[in-house]
């Protein structure tokens, strides 16, 4: 059975008890009749709160699987990780979908995305989404609302740490901003509530923002694995400091490198007792959490108690078909035959039946290539996601496909990976002996022996590793935007600017535009270059 401890449960009754909006702007209250004084009325009323800021992730609305808290998007499409993957990943060659006529989705596939795409509005407002409701708390937790409350000193050390981990949410919610679309509209619990629209932030100091969250709230939350399943620790902030160090250039501007600083984060995440799960595939099971010291970061999911069609249930479901038979998958009813991986991830796998690389987990259909983007059978099926036990056994699946398997956000592959190529691009503090043993750490268990191991590495060693590790996570846009390879023509793969052979895109595409209805909501908006 998934891990559903008392902290998950609490998500799902404040989720069903408060009802909160998300409209234009980033500055709104309750739109319902409970008040601030009877939400925070005791401790208990503010661990409900702050459950919610954790359920904004995973759930798709305060009413239910059938509701969206974004107006204007399709419930089942709106939760915040089936948004941020195909931002991250339809957007590149480890991913391709065939639904081209669900609105938003050719846009992505092709690279030609506009400003009244919705599902990268729908990203878009899921974050600000977040940072509101943080906001909200932030307000509402401040020493003095505490004491006029008459909340206790131990009840209002334990409130202390949530606003760390509120924090932590909210910087991590303006890092997916900051990474894909630059320069957002930016508030925080000092503004005024319903006073002003909110105004634009440039990329430079939404970077320098969310670094110094970060910084303080490590320095409220609690000790690397010490918190209670579900919730993060001061590693999730060292090691999402040390990937917002990994792309300073790209944030800053060149000659801006972090390097020094993200081998410094890593190994501080690293020397945190985190350690590599010996079963790869099991990290992508329905009872994941079982013996797993691996994830940092990760969205929990239910099959019963949590249901949604986004999560892992997305990503299970999309990249399979009834020919694969969905009962291996532990879904029964399930099977929608979207997306697979493009030819490229094919030749960067080599051997991609599996049979030396662990990691390799595809289905051929009819063929490796993609001809026709909207032929699902063109193209490796992945198998990565399996909603079963590690014993075999298969957890309720609400509707025949509603999936349990937490997702990772960050996890510690990540970390070794960010130390060894900020070590190769000249970053003080760590050693290219170090690098090599964690890059081959990750091979000796993808290969379950040495035979993989390498003598040396290069960058483009770490890119193409970080593709057998982490494919199907939700990096490859933004790694690829770290090479240079993800706009102009030095790097090409299937459909990429539209046709068949790929081509290059125009360089302004590295970002994503603001939100055309957001821009007509707020003066204060200006739209990314490129996009007017």
């Amino acid at each position: 059975m998934k891990r559903f401890n008392n902290f998950n449960y609490i998500i799902l009754v404040f989720m069903a008890a408060i009802v909160m909006s998300c409209h234009k702007d980033l500055d709104l209250k309750p739109t319902n009749d409970v008040t601030a004084d009877i939400v925070f009325k005791d401790a208990k009323g503010y661990k409900m709160a702050f459950a919610r800021l954790y359920g904004s992730l995973t759930l798709t609305s305060s009413t239910g699987p059938n509701n969206s808290d974004l107006g204007g998007l399709d419930p089942g499409t709106s939760d915040f990780l089936r948004l941020f993957w195909n931002a991250q990943e339809l957007t590149t060659d480890e991913a391709a979908s065939a639904w081209l006529n669900d609105p938003g989705i050719s846009g992505l596939d092709y690279l030609t995305f506009e400003d009244s795409n919705p599902m990268l509005r729908g990203l878009y407002t899921r974050c600000v989404y977040t940072v509101t409701l943080v906001n909200e708390f932030l307000r509402e937790s401040t020493d003095e609302k505490l004491s006029s409350r008459g909340i206790t000193a131990a009840e209002a050390e334990e409130i202390r740490v949530y606003r760390g981990e509120a924090r932590f949410l909210r910087a991590f919610s303006y890092w997916v901003l900051l990474d894909l679309f630059g320069n957002p509209p930016f508030i925080t619990e000092e503004n005024g509530v319903g006073k002003e629209a909110p105004q634009q932030i440039m990329r430079p100091d939404l970077f320098d923002y969310v670094e110094s969250e970060l910084l303080a709230a490590a320095d409220i939350m609690k000790a690397p694995r010490q918190n209670e399943y579900g919730r993060v620790d001061k590693s999730a902030a060292w090691a999402l400091l040390a990937r917002l160090y990994l792309n300073a250039e790209i944030y800053l501007g060149t000659g801006n490198a972090h390097y020094t600083e993200a081998i410094t984060y890593a190994k501080q995440v690293i020397e945190s007792g985190f350690s590599l799960k010996s079963n790869y595939a099991h990290l992508f099971y329905a009872d994941n959490d079982k013996q797993n010291n691996e994830f940092i970061f990760y969205l929990p999911y239910d099959g019963t108690s949590t249901q949604n069609k986004g999560g892992t249930t997305y990503l299970l479901n999309a990249a399979i078909d009834a020919s694969m038979d969905p009962t291996l998958f532990g879904i029964p009813g399930g099977g929608w035959a979207g997306n697979r991986v493009r030819d490229n991830i094919a030749d960067i796998f080599g051997d991609w039946s599996g049979a030396t690389d662990k990691r390799a987990m595809f289905h051929l259909n009819t063929s490796v290539e993609i001809e026709d983007i909207s032929v699902y059978k063109q193209g490796l099926a992945v198998t990565k996601f399996r909603n079963v036990n590690q014993d075999n056994s298969v957890p309720n699946a609400a509707e025949g496909f509603i999936t349990s398997i937490d997702f990772p956000l960050i996890r510690l592959p990540e970390l070794y990976l960010i130390y060894a190529e900020a070590v190769l691009r000249g970053g003080s503090g760590g050693s290219t002996a170090t690098a090599l043993t964690y890059f081959n750490d990750l091979r000796e268990r993808a290969y379950g022996n040495t035979s993989g191991n390498v003598a040396t590495i290069t960058l483009n060693d770490i890119l193409d590793e970080r593709v057998r590790e982490l494919y199907w996570e939700g990096f490859r846009r933004t790694d690829l935007i770290r090479y240079g390879l993800f706009t102009g023509g030095n790097y090409l793969w299937p459909f990429k600017g539209g046709v068949l052979q790929g081509q290059a895109v125009p360089a302004y595409r590295n970002l994503f535009p603001l939100p055309a209805a957001d821009l007509i909501a707020n003066p204060n908006l200006d739209q990314n270059q490129g996009y007017n």
